[in-house]
């Protein structure tokens, strides 16, 4: 049986696309707070079509230092249970951790690995890793105070 995955972003698809998805990325830009804003929006216009599917979170734009979105203010994902993932598009840095994420959920095997790298192009930048292990580290320690109203 084929898989649909959808993959949302700040283009922003309408609920047709939906339709029949079996799992879902929602991407936002940490360097624009707009699109984190409308995580929200389209976690729940997902939710509406496609219930029970799993969905992962994902902040790009990680090798840019000047960001709009901290780290201590992404915790919608926890508020909602889903995972997260930083990543970088740009500079191949956790490229595949929603995609695997998502394989384990839709096989039910925890142990599901790649065997195989992708091709992938040269990375355009790098990422800074000590300062993002610091950010990790502050996004999984949910150091945030939240609300009912969000995350901005």
């Amino acid at each position: 049986m084929p898989t649909s995955l959808l993959l949302l972003c700040d283009a922003g698809l309408r609920e047709g696309y939906y339709i029949g998805g079996q799992a879902a990325i929602i991407m936002f830009d940490v360097t624009a707070r707009l699109t984190y804003r409308n995580v929200p929006n389209w976690h729940r216009d997902i939710g509406r079509v496609c219930p029970d599917i799993p969905v992962v979170l994902c902040g790009n734009k990680v090798d840019v230092t000047e960001r709009e979105v901290p780290p201590k203010q992404i915790n919608y994902h926890r508020r909602k249970s889903l995972a997260y993932y930083e990543i970088s598009v740009k500079s191949n840095y956790n490229y595949e951790k929603p995609f695997i994420y998502l394989l384990r959920e839709l096989s039910k095997d925890d142990k599901l690995a790649l065997v195989l790298e992708p091709a992938l192009l040269p990375a355009e930048t790098s990422v800074n890793l000590d300062a993002q292990a610091q950010n990790e580290a502050l996004i999984a320690a949910g150091e945030t105070d939240f609300n009912d109203e969000g995350d901005f």
